[in-house]
């Protein structure tokens, strides 16, 4: 399973059919596919995943209490795909952008 980010800022009253537009019309990506898809607030305090587990589409929000999420590079060129790991640790309120730099 990958974790595709949405690079645009999204409003979190967004609910199961606007999170499915984006994915398909902002990310690019199938919200069938199996994959999540994250979606960030303008103020990097709330996230959102969309993902699709055979028999129905499932949302996961977090506020966090403190603090903001990290900054995901809406200038990189390519797709933010998180891996597993990184999607962990950028849940709990970890910095992961460092990979998503362009280089000069």
């Amino acid at each position: 399973m990958r974790v595709f980010a949405c690079k645009k800022p999204t409003d979190m009253r967004a609910s199961f059919d606007s999170l499915y537009k984006q994915t398909k019309d902002v990310i690019g990506a199938d919200p069938m596919s199996g994959h999540m898809f994250l979606f960030v607030n303008k103020n990097r305090t709330r996230v959102k995943v969309l993902y699709y587990d055979g028999t129905g589409f499932v949302i996961i929000a977090k506020r966090l209490d403190k603090g903001r999420f990290s900054k995901l590079n809406p200038y990189y060129k390519r797709d933010i795909i998180l891996t597993q790991a990184e999607f962990s640790l950028f849940f709990e309120g970890a910095t992961v952008n460092k990979r998503f730099i362009e280089s000069p």
